[in-house]
């Protein structure tokens, strides 16, 4: 089946580019939780360098969020996704497979990243996983005291 071609990046030029984006694990497997897929994620993000800023993310059982914003206007969220998936996979060396394609969401303007981003950093919680967002072990980012600073302003 082929895929929808992409609409273009819309936003005025001074306005960050940002993408909410989540992939799923193959059948739903619950594999992501643990702190060896937690590290291959880091390790993937971290060859992302100079191409991509991930903002903030959360490695669910079986199921990552993202938000990621690339240093290119019109970087493909697919190329950027693909890469993701392929390196942690090559690093686990994991018998489990990736959903073929993610979600993706431009932050549009009036769009706040950081209403994405609390959504993210809460969603262990809602899924009765821990009691509060703060004990989940496999999240980056998140954390409104120690969240990174992007060269961005994400008010978008």
């Amino acid at each position: 089946m082929a895929h929808p071609p992409r609409i273009p990046v819309l936003l005025a030029s001074e306005k960050t580019v940002a993408y909410f984006i989540m992939f799923c694990v193959q059948d739903r497997r619950p594999v992501l939780a643990n702190m060896e897929a937690f590290m291959a994620f880091k390790n993937a993000t971290n060859r992302l360098q100079g191409k991509w800023l991930v903002h903030s993310a959360v490695l669910m059982p079986d199921h990552l969020h993202v938000i990621a914003i690339p240093f290119q206007r019109d970087a493909s969220v697919g190329n950027f996704s693909g890469a993701l998936k392929r390196w942690m996979r090559q690093s686990l060396k994991a018998e489990w497979k990736w959903q073929p394609g993610c979600f993706d969401h431009l932050l549009r303007h009036g769009e706040s990243a950081d209403a994405k981003w609390e959504y993210i950093r809460e969603n262990p919680e809602r899924a009765g996983l821990v009691k509060h967002w703060r004990d989940w072990l496999y999240q980056f980012g998140v954390d409104p005291e120690n969240r990174p600073e992007p060269p961005f302003q994400m008010d978008i």
